[in-house]
């Protein structure tokens, strides 16, 4: 837990810092009512650069998540809607993990993982999934000695969560219904 400033890690330093930022913003006087109304993402949307799907392809999507992952204009649609929702920390850690299967050397995989579980697995991460303690002591255990299934476990978890929570959400967002128009 943080306490004194002097005694403060680097990553409560951090967290303070960017606290503070948010306030700042927070307590600025709007441009207009509107900007009241309707919070605007802290990040510029993506340009999604894949060319659109056609209908029948998007209306798979809100039967399987898996299916829009695999579509790189699904992806970054619902990368998009994660991204308006402030919960895009589920959706980069998926990614994460599949880019980290994909490494070859130990090292890189350490070196992946490492990075991988200070993101988004330990305790007060900055991008912290919310995984069951099971999981979490799971998924250390496996980084003791890296292999590819390392993840498996907390990426199945995540995918679960997603599937059952922002996915349908997702399917009733402007986003995807004006895909399907």
């Amino acid at each position: 837990m943080c306490k004194g400033l002097a005694a403060l890690p680097h990553t409560c330093l951090e967290r303070a810092k960017e606290i503070k930022t948010k306030l700042g913003t927070l307590l600025q006087k709007p441009e207009s009512a509107i900007d009241l109304i309707i919070p605007y993402p802290e990040k510029p949307e993506k340009i999604i650069k894949a060319p659109k799907p056609p209908v029948e392809e998007v209306t798979q999507w809100k039967d399987s998540l898996e299916k829009l992952l695999q579509n790189s204009y699904g992806l970054s649609a619902f990368q998009n809607f994660l991204k308006m929702e402030f919960s895009e920390e589920n959706i980069e850690f998926w990614m994460a993990c599949e880019d980290y299967k994909k490494a070859k050397s130990p090292t890189k995989m350490a070196t992946k993982a490492k990075k991988i579980y200070e993101e988004f697995i330990q305790t007060e991460a900055p991008r912290e999934v919310n995984i069951d303690h099971f999981t979490k002591a799971v998924t250390m255990k496996n980084l003791v000695e890296p292999s590819t299934s390392s993840f498996e476990l907390a990426q199945k978890k995540i995918f679960a969560l997603m599937e059952k929570d922002s996915l349908p959400r997702f399917i009733r967002s402007e986003i995807y219904q004006e895909l399907v128009k």
